[in-house]
């Protein structure tokens, strides 16, 4: 795997406690393949920029100011030889716009990019679950959606108050913390993830699809789909199909 190389996937990071400046320096959030912050996920070259300033908390509630630093690392990702810009937050979907038209190459900055195409797929009586690290700022507004029945046919949940999430966001947080921040463990991601669809789907019956907002749920995909029996999308679905249709 290189840092630095042509045909690359730029990957836009979080700020964090510790160095993030490359896959090979930075800490997992799991250690299973699958996470976007896990190494041995991509088998081809990716670029790595870390968005200066884009704390854990400021990108999941929303920051303007963020814009131009989410566009300057996309263009250094670019000029290092990133030939597609994706993140390793969902909530970075507020500068889709922004930064797509700062560069000459595809943008695919959040998984809910794919929600629109999801509703499509299925039924009109059927309903997607958007599965997020945080339901309290993950709103429908996010979702590219502009139609009130297409919102309608959309549940979202989050795992905000599950010990995965607590711990993460210790590690992403500018607060400087007096002992080092807890692991954090993948059976505890799948046990929230697992926790967070039993509630929705009993809501919510019509479910017939799920989406993860987060990065670091790709982790626990295969689980959850031999669990749900339910088609499971996530970030990687759509880097991947975006860097196979570069030439």
């Amino acid at each position: 795997m290189s840092s630095q190389t042509s045909s690359s996937l730029g990957l836009l990071l979080l700020e964090q406690r510790e160095s993030r400046r490359s896959l090979d320096t930075f800490p997992s959030v799991t250690g299973v393949t699958g996470s976007m912050q896990q190494p041995t996920t991509y088998d081809f070259p990716i670029v790595t920029e870390t968005v200066a300033g884009a704390w854990a908390n400021d990108v999941i509630c929303g920051n303007p100011a963020l814009e131009l630093a989410c566009i300057a690392a996309a263009r250094r990702a670019v000029e290092r030889g990133a030939v597609v810009i994706t993140s390793d937050c969902g909530f970075f979907i507020r500068h889709q716009e922004a930064v797509a038209a700062s560069v000459n190459v595809p943008v695919v900055m959040s998984s809910l990019l794919l929600a629109p195409t999801l509703l499509r797929q299925l039924p009109r009586t059927a309903k997607l679950a958007v599965v997020t690290a945080d339901s309290r700022h993950c709103t429908h507004d996010l979702l590219g959606l502009d139609d009130p029945a297409d919102r309608s046919r959309v549940a979202i949940g989050g795992i905000e108050d599950g010990q995965w999430f607590q711990n993460v966001m210790k590690h992403w947080s500018r607060d400087e913390m007096k002992v080092s921040p807890p692991p954090y463990r993948d059976s505890d991601l799948e046990a929230d993830v697992t926790a967070c669809l039993m509630r929705l789907r009993a809501a919510h019956p019509e479910i017939a699809a799920l989406l993860f907002e987060c990065t670091g749920f790709p982790a626990v995909a295969p689980a959850i789909r031999r669990i749900t029996g339910l088609p499971t999308y996530d970030l990687g679905n759509l880097y991947r199909m975006t860097l196979a249709s570069i030439a």
